[in-house]
């Protein structure tokens, strides 16, 4: 498969979408047991429908926030609120509203999820919009802060319009913090246009605020589709010690996935000059091993491990659970080998840990209705094995990434793209 195939192979499948139904937990060897899922708020059809394919996230009062990718044919996404009342139900408010019109550059299709900061601002990307010269008239994507006023409204301010040349194209994943308040994230395109048939191989950037309020990027590494890796979908990580950990979809070697390579998982050290040098802790095969990692990454309990997720390779192609090591000579293992069948397969999103160290995940395949996925859990058993128990089954959507709440319960989105457009935003419990 040529790389621009292999890139609208992926638009489909990250485009594709689907509403849930309630079901009973099933243990993947037969036996069952019981989950509690609640849907918390349906969005409206129409002009607020569409697809939250973000990871929610909290604030210190309980209301939850996320972005909507795409809304229609004339809108382009927004950030919405829900807020709990005292009857169990939860009210939406739209922050921000994105446009496709070709007369702004405040971007469009937030795809990835938000982040605070300590004053209580919101910051995330959208793929497209910025510059609508680059990126074949679409614009390039840009780095977005949202900024709450007395009022109740918030006000957008662009940190960063990507060009599409050496400084990043279409970020897809969100954004992290360091101590000192500098923004890292990664592009999927951009970087060295020589590679990946003239589109760039994707960046990690670092953007860095200004004291008269404006912010400049440094990139830290662009990708060049070899043994390097290319193309991260998925955003950052770092450990104690201010290192930087990811995925990329492809690149590694370049003998596996039809010679595009079947995704790395990568480290990034900061030298004392200001540069970065890369280490590749793993380049899949895309074997029984694991390939096309699109999610990021998650450190064990102990913190000297990686956890993630591959979308194939496997037992029968249906994607894994892995580790991966962060030392020297770091060591990478196959916790979990998805099948697609009632246990789901497929896996877009990462996993999540809870304190007991059982992992939780979703996949966009498998499942007991319409193939249309799971949310999951691994835990690991006595005899040194993971087993997976079933905690929901998906019908004609698709669920995206999970977070706790302090109780230790299960929150998430989930996509239908119909008529109504009515997608969900839902709560488990274990």
């Amino acid at each position: 498969m040529k790389h621009n195939q292999f890139r609208a192979a992926v638009s489909k499948t990250l485009a594709a979408v689907t509403l849930l139904v309630v079901v009973t937990v099933m243990l993947v060897s037969g036996a069952w047991a019981q989950s509690t899922f609640q849907v918390l708020y349906k969005f409206p059809p129409g002009k607020n429908g569409g697809q939250p394919f973000g990871t929610l996230v909290f604030d210190q009062a309980g209301n939850l926030y996320g972005t909507i990718y795409d809304n229609g044919p004339s809108g382009g996404g927004y950030v919405f609120k829900l807020a709990p009342s005292s009857d169990g139900t939860w009210a939406e408010s739209v922050l921000h509203k994105f446009s496709y019109s070709r007369s702004t550059r405040s971007g469009f299709g937030a795809y990835a999820g938000l982040i605070f900061d300590t004053a209580g601002n919101l910051y995330g990307t959208t793929v497209a919009g910025g510059n609508l010269s680059d990126c074949g008239g679409l614009g390039c994507g840009v780095v977005f802060k949202l900024t709450p006023n007395q009022d109740g409204s918030w006000t957008e301010k662009v940190l960063k319009r990507f060009t599409g040349g050496k400084d990043g194209a279409n970020p897809y994943a969100g954004l992290i913090f360091d101590t000192a308040g500098n923004l890292y994230g990664t592009t999927v395109a951009g970087g060295n246009l020589s590679d990946c048939s003239g589109l760039g191989c994707g960046v990690v950037f670092k953007l860095i605020p200004n004291q008269d309020g404006s912010w400049r990027e440094k990139v830290l590494k662009r990708f060049t589709g070899g043994n390097d890796g290319a193309n991260p979908y998925a955003g950052l990580i770092f450990d104690t010690a201010g290192n930087l950990y990811g995925t990329t979809v492809a690149g590694g070697h370049a003998w596996a996935c039809d010679g595009l390579g079947c995704g790395v998982v990568f480290q990034l050290i900061p030298n004392q000059d200001g540069s970065w040098t890369e280490k590749v802790l793993k380049r899949f095969e895309g074997g029984r091993d694991g390939g096309n990692p699109y999610a990021g990454l998650i450190f064990d309990l102990a913190g000297q491990n990686l956890y993630g997720t591959t979308y194939l390779g496997g037992a029968d192609d249906g994607g894994t659970v892995f580790r991966v090591g962060t030392w020297c000579c770091s060591s990478h293992s196959v916790l979990y080998k998805l099948h697609c069948g009632s246990g789901g397969c497929r896996p877009l999103t990462g996993v999540i840990l809870d304190a007991a160290g059982n992992l939780y995940g979703t996949t966009s395949a498998g499942g007991l209705l319409s193939n249309a996925g799971t949310v999951f859990k691994l835990t690991l058993g006595a005899d040194g094995k993971w087993g997976e128990q079933v905690l929901h089954s998906a019908v004609w959507y698709r669920v995206e990434s999970l977070i706790f709440d302090a109780a230790g319960n299960l929150y998430g989105t989930a996509v239908w793209d119909s008529s109504e457009k009515k997608s969900l935003v839902f709560e488990i419990t274990p």
